[in-house]
This record gives C-alpha cells, sequence and structure tokens, in this order.
C-alpha cells in the first residue's frame, strides 16, 4: 500500500510547510498551519500513466499565439435578478466556479433557490444540498411560492456520488450547498478541513470548466468575517461574492470581492421579504429615508460602487469625553482613517478635538471603501460640534489630503448627474471635479483647500 503523504498548510495566505509551526513565516498569523493530508502517489502517477493529462480546464497544453487565440464574446446566462447580475458582471458566465459567502441567515441558499428555480424553467439545473434534507428545501421553496416542478434537488455530501450525478444529468447550472461539508473518499481528514476543501472545490471546479456548466459554491463564514477554507479556495474559482445583512436590518448587501468577467467591488441591493429577497431597483433612495428636520451631524455622500454610483447619509457625534483618551468610533468607516482626518482637521481646520468622543456611522450598514467620503465626514464632524446643521439639499464628496488639500475622485461628473437626480441643489466638490457646464438647477461649490470647504459650509 502506498505511503500517504502530509502537508502542512497555513488557511490564511495558503503558505506550505515541511512540518508544523505554531505561526506562519509569511503572513504572520498564529495557530493557522493545519495538517493536509495528499493522495497517495501510486494513485496520481497510474493515472497519469493512463493518459489523463488533461489540464486544469479540460484541455491538453498547446502554445498557440497570443492573435491565433479567439476572442468571441461568450454569451451570459441571465439569473434573473439584474442586482444579482449585476454584481456578476452581467450575468453567468458558462463554464465559471462562483463562490457565495455569507454569515448564516443571511439569505445564501435562499437566493440560490430563487435563481435556479427561475432558471430552471428554461434549461436543466441541479440543486445539491448537503446540509438540509430535500424536504426542508421543498419547504422553503412552497413558502416562497417559487415554481417547483422543474428544478432537480439531490441530497449528496460525497464529491465522487456528485461528479457521477453530473456526468449523468449534464445540467447547465449546479448549486453545492455547502463546500464545506463536501468530503472525498482519498482524503482521511474530516469534512470541512483545509485538505477536503481544496480538493473537492478543484474537482467540482474542473468538472465546471471541462463541461461548461456554472458552478455556485455555498462558502461558510468564519468569526472574523472571512471565508472559511483556505486561502487557496479563492484563487481557484473565477468569482467571490459576499452577502451581507445584520439581524435588524431586512436589507442585504451582495458585494463581488473577486470577479474575472467584471467590476470588483460591485455591489447590489436586496430586501428580505415574506416572499425571499427582492432586488431594490433604486439603492440611492432606502439610504435616503432621512427624517423631515434638518439634524447637525449628518451629511450626504456620493460613493462610486463598482460601475454606478450611490448616495449614502453620514452621521457624526462629537460630545464631551469623560476618560483621559476620548474615543473615536468608525461603523462602516475605517476607524485609523477617522483619527487621520481628525488630526488633518486640527492642523489646518483650526478645530481642536481631543477632548472630544467622535462617533461615525454611515447610515444602513453600508460600508464605505473608498477615500471620497474624506470630506463629507469632515463637515459631519464639524455640523456636530458646532451644532450647526447642514443644508438637507447639499451633497459631498472628496478626498481630503495630510496637507489640507481636496483631491478629486474618478467619475465626479456622473456622482454629480446622480445627486441631481435625486433632488439635491447644491454640492461641494474636490477643483478637479468642477463639472465643464453647469447643470440644470444644481449649484456647484468647487474646493482647493480644506479651508475653503469650511467657508463655504459656514
Amino acid at each position: 500500500m502506498a505511503k500517504q503523504k502530509t502537508a502542512f498548510v497555513c488557511t490564511e495566505c495558503g503558505s506550505d510547510y515541511s512540518k508544523w509551526q505554531g505561526q506562519c513565516s509569511d503572513c504572520g498569523a498564529w495557530n493557522t498551519v493545519t495538517e493536509v493530508r495528499l493522495g497517495p502517489a501510486g494513485r496520481r502517477g497510474a493515472a497519469i500513466s493512463a493518459g489523463n493529462r488533461a489540464g486544469f480546464a479540460g484541455a491538453r497544453p498547446e502554445a498557440k499565439l497570443l492573435s491565433d487565440i479567439a476572442t468571441e464574446e461568450v454569451a451570459r446566462i441571465a439569473s434573473g435578478a439584474g442586482e444579482f447580475d449585476r454584481v456578476l458582471g452581467g450575468g453567468l458566465v458558462p463554464g465559471s466556479a462562483i463562490l457565495v459567502g455569507g454569515s448564516p441567515g443571511a439569505g445564501k441558499s435562499t437566493l440560490l433557490l430563487q435563481t435556479l428555480c427561475h432558471l430552471a424553467r428554461a434549461r436543466p439545473c441541479l440543486y445539491i444540498t448537503g446540509e438540509e434534507s430535500l424536504q426542508q428545501v421543498a419547504l422553503r421553496a412552497r413558502r416562497l411560492g417559487l415554481p417547483m416542478d422543474q428544478l432537480r434537488l439531490m441530497a449528496e455530501t460525497n464529491v465522487e456520488s456528485i461528479l457521477a450525478a453530473l456526468e449523468g444529468d449534464r445540467p447547465d447550472v449546479v448549486v453545492v450547498d455547502s463546500i464545506q461539508v463536501v468530503h472525498s473518499d482519498d482524503i482521511a481528514s474530516a469534512p470541512g478541513s483545509v485538505s477536503q476543501v481544496r480538493e473537492c472545490a478543484a474537482a467540482l471546479t474542473r468538472h465546471a470548466k471541462q463541461s461548461g456548466s456554472v458552478l455556485l459554491l455555498v462558502g461558510h463564514v468564519t468569526k472574523d468575517g472571512s471565508l472559511a477554507g483556505p486561502k487557496v479556495l479563492e484563487h481557484m474559482i473565477d468569482c467571490s461574492i459576499l452577502l451581507e445583512g445584520s439581524d435588524d436590518s431586512r436589507f442585504r448587501t451582495l458585494r463581488g470581492q473577486k470577479n474575472r468577467f467584471g467590476a470588483v467591488n460591485e455591489l447590489g441591493i436586496f430586501a428580505m421579504t415574506d416572499g425571499g429577497l427582492r432586488e431594490v431597483k433604486n439603492p440611492s433612495a432606502i439610504f435616503l429615508d432621512r427624517s423631515e428636520e434638518a439634524s447637525s451631524g449628518s451629511a450626504v455622500m456620493v460613493v462610486w460602487e463598482g460601475t454606478r454610483p450611490l448616495l449614502v447619509e453620514i452621521q457624526a457625534l462629537v460630545d464631551d469625553s469623560a476618560l483621559g483618551n476620548p474615543r473615536r468610533v468608525a461603523v462602516g468607516l475605517e476607524q485609523n482613517r477617522l483619527a487621520m482626518l481628525l488630526a488633518v482637521l486640527h492642523r489646518h481646520g483650526g478645530l481642536h478635538l481631543g477632548d472630544q468622543d467622535v462617533f461615525a456611522n454611515v447610515v444602513g450598514g453600508v460600508k464605505v471603501l473608498e477615500t471620497s467620503a474624506d470630506l463629507a465626514l469632515l463637515l459631519a464632524i464639524v455640523s456636530s460640534f458646532r451644532d450647526h446643521p447642514l443644508p438637507r439639499d447639499l451633497v459631498i464628496f472628496g478626498e481630503v489630503g495630510l496637507s489640507g488639500e481636496i483631491r478629486p475622485v474618478p467619475s465626479g461628473q456622473e456622482r454629480l448627474a446622480e445627486a441631481a437626480k435625486h433632488g439635491f441643489r447644491r454640492a461641494i466638490v474636490p477643483k478637479a471635479n468642477a463639472p465643464k457646464s453647469a447643470i440644470p438647477g444644481m449649484e456647484v461649490v468647487p474646493v482647493r483647500k480644506l479651508q475653503e470647504a469650511l467657508a463655504a459650509f459656514a
């Protein structure tokens, strides 16, 4: 019997080691190096000698000139939900592997079940469940009022049995819920381990590339919010999207983290209802559900999410601190950037907040990852500190540099057009983002320095 080989892999960065160690030398994480049991060398050698030399995508390696490679457009498959297609880059691409992650209860299974019930009316689809029984899936579909007469279901966790079923049915779209419960008989470790997740995902992805079917894998999320399993899993797949939503909110955000066929950080908004997830056609409207009375510390900014602008309200609260070390709390924003902007406000704006607690929040649970929110955040802080409300028809965007300059941001014209569409009549923007032609019904105030923005606000 061939000896079974083992390796030690870091679950954070995927680095390999010959023996176990407490800390990963590459990423510095502790207690992330786990044992991976590899397949016997005899089986691998036998497979190669049998002539199975096909590559990962199922084609034998052959060098070609770059100019000779066909580049015709691949027809995408519409999922039936416009927000889902937006995050995917226009729809499902045949032969692609897509990883859908999210916390428990976010709605991953609901979203994929709705998608497959819609697609099954026009093409063969297969939903493979490993965590629920067939009766549980059927009860959910009946509760949501989905068409149930075309979609095929299968309850299986063995990857060899799943591959055999895929060879027999040959579906166009496959959902595996979830990859953490799928296991292979050739690997001795438990389901959900690094070796099982990596090898099973590789086998399923290889079949999708060879058959041209769309593979949708459901992935669990760890306590720190990252996808469970080895980091190499994100390199195998073509698209990684994350479904997020707080327990007290009925809205869900679908964000693309990796996409070989579209824009990264594209955002889709869904609302959880009794009939399942419903896409939100106008996301800016739900995030601008403001009170009738103007309040201090509130500002509206325009952020760029993927390929479209999004209007979001940002709130700030400045209060006297009873502690020797004042608190700096940011929800939906980067904590370190808040501290940096407060230092810029002190140095170049003349406002000392060293004895004040500063709290910042992005309304609606949206996470703002770009720097265009800097100017709006600072003006909201100044508004709360002075107890002077900002005009309700004012929109703000711009990046603030360490020397107090207001730097331009991409797609300034599109941001202003989106704000004008929602009824905003005034805007404070960087000088370089000032429109060349006047926008009907909107007064644009271009600024170069932070002092100019504070003067325009006053």
